[in-house]
């Protein structure tokens, strides 16, 4: 879909310009030439090098590792943008770091999540994109009117293309994402079941239960984030123990840090599919049982509808 309608700019940071590169293609609008660099100390400076007055300017940036980085680059660039008196400047999260840290886990700690929220409208964004929010009360942590878009439509094409669905068991690997994984395994009309970890005494190895019939299934395990991989494949192994046919994981944000990849390699995991709103590493892109698909449609799409005026939410009807 092209912009032509009204003056309309994207931008880009550093974290993910691949994708960005991607969406610019989808919309027919090339990226506003911007520098984003580091002085010697490491300081980060941003020049917009297009006139941006009176625009509609859509921020690209995951806010993924090096989090802290890429998130002082978003702040910066809106800053930026700000006092070039662009219009209104959406800043467009596919990965929305600090989301996991979303209540006071215990006493004297912080909701950084909401502190995150606060900076990016201090800095001057008019409104916020993101993708499948670690929890969905996120959007109310921003006081500017936030989409939270879904990954959905993306995974369930390429679940029914590869998957004879009437033998599909779609399962959430812990507790929590129950709720996602039915909303998935509606719109395939599979089965649902979940993988209930829990520990007898502290310093006990998990114990798995599996609440659900999935012998003989093929298993499809759906997620929001994985980062150490160590829930997925232990899941795995519960499901394949109650005697599944196979195990695929359709998770949408790869942060996979540490040994993450090395883990899912050597696991039973037939394949993990991830999108592409982190940049892969390298060691992602050669995994044998990794697979990326791209969401720059979708989130091209969306950021098309809101430069328009149009409707998001009907994407996902």
């Amino acid at each position: 879909m092209s912009a032509e309608n009204g003056p309309m700019k994207l931008v880009a940071g550093n974290s993910n310009r691949a994708l960005a590169e991607a969406i610019a293609a989808y919309l027919a609008t090339p990226l506003t030439k911007a520098v984003v660099r580091r002085f010697a100390d490491m300081e980060i400076f941003v020049e917009i090098q297009e006139n941006v007055r009176g625009q509609d300017v859509f921020v690209v940036q995951s806010t993924s590792f090096p989090t802290n980085d890429h998130l002082m680059e978003l702040l910066i660039i809106i800053d930026a943008l700000r006092r070039a008196s662009a219009k209104r400047i959406t800043a467009v999260l596919p990965y929305f770091g600090y989301a996991r840290q979303d209540r006071k886990p215990g006493p004297r700690t912080p909701i950084s999540a909401k502190l995150v929220a606060n900076l990016i409208t201090h800095a001057g964004a008019d409104r916020v994109m993101t993708l499948d929010l670690h929890a969905g009360q996120i959007q109310g942590f921003f006081d500017i009117p936030t989409d939270n878009l879904y990954s959905a439509p993306v995974m369930v094409r390429d679940i029914k293309e590869r998957f004879d669905t009437s033998n599909v068991m779609v399962v959430s690997p812990d507790v929590g994402g129950v709720v996602r994984a039915r909303a998935l395994a509606k719109r395939i009309d599979a089965q649902l079941a979940i993988v209930d970890k829990r520990r007898e005494r502290p310093g006990e190895s998990e114990v798995m239960n599996v609440i659900g019939n999935v012998e003989g299934r093929s298993c499809i395990l759906v997620d929001d984030i994985v980062d150490s991989g160590g829930t997925l494949v232990n899941a795995a192994d519960a499901l394949l123990a109650r005697g599944a046919k196979e195990v695929t994981a359709y998770i949408t944000h790869g942060v996979l840090s540490g040994g993450a990849v090395a883990r899912v390699t050597a696991s039973k995991l037939k394949e993990l599919v991830i999108t592409d709103s982190i940049l892969p590493t390298e060691a992602v892109r050669v995994a044998r049982n990794i697979r990326v698909v791209s969401i720059a449609t979708l989130i091209g799409e969306a950021i098309a509808r809101t430069a328009h005026e149009e409707s998001v939410s009907s994407l996902f009807d």
